[in-house]
């Protein structure tokens, strides 16, 4: 729930229910975390698995104390992180990626995976990912494939060709 959270901080959403409490409903689309922001952390070719369980510890710890400085008092249903407001999640995500924060590595990396979770749903293959409705590439209207499911842009994407043919050009298209 913390790092749906924090990922939600970094790509806002839509509730997924008026139960939910990790989405602050932010957004009226859905943002990282329907985008798999956690299930993209869980992979092990992310490299981050193992220090999951202590950043999920340290954000809710950084999250107690930011409460404690502002005078908030936290929903004891829910970690720490989760309690906070919209507002103040953003603040302290500011806080942890400012320049010189001794942490900032770790919680750039975070916040690095959710924005790419969103953006190309890096843990999906692409084709599943655009029959699943990603939001993220719906959002960006990437084109569909093709019927045989491979991607061909006969019309250029800047709609014009971006070079002349070279003339020795083979007519497979290898250079000569």
């Amino acid at each position: 729930m913390t790092l749906e959270a924090f990922a939600d901080t970094i790509v806002p959403g839509v509730k997924r229910s008026p139960e939910d409490r990790a989405i602050a409903g932010a957004a009226d689309d859905d943002g990282a975390v329907v985008a798999g922001a956690v299930e993209l952390l869980e992979t092990p070719a992310a490299g981050v698995v193992d220090g999951l369980d202590s950043l999920t510890v340290m954000l809710n710890g950084h999250a107690t104390d930011y409460a404690a400085e502002h005078g908030l008092e936290l929903d004891d249903d829910v970690p720490p992180f989760v309690a906070l407001s919209y507002e103040h999640r953003i603040a302290l995500v500011a806080r942890l990626v400012a320049p010189g924060h001794p942490e900032k590595d770790g919680w750039v990396a975070l916040a690095l995976f959710s924005n790419m979770a969103f953006d190309t749903g890096a843990h999906l293959h692409t084709l599943d990912a655009m029959a699943q409705g990603h939001p993220g590439l719906r959002s960006m209207k990437f084109a569909q494939p093709d019927a045989d499911g491979l991607w061909r842009f006969p019309a250029y994407s800047y709609g014009r060709p971006l070079a002349r043919r070279h003339p020795g050009t083979t007519p497979s298209g290898n250079p000569a």
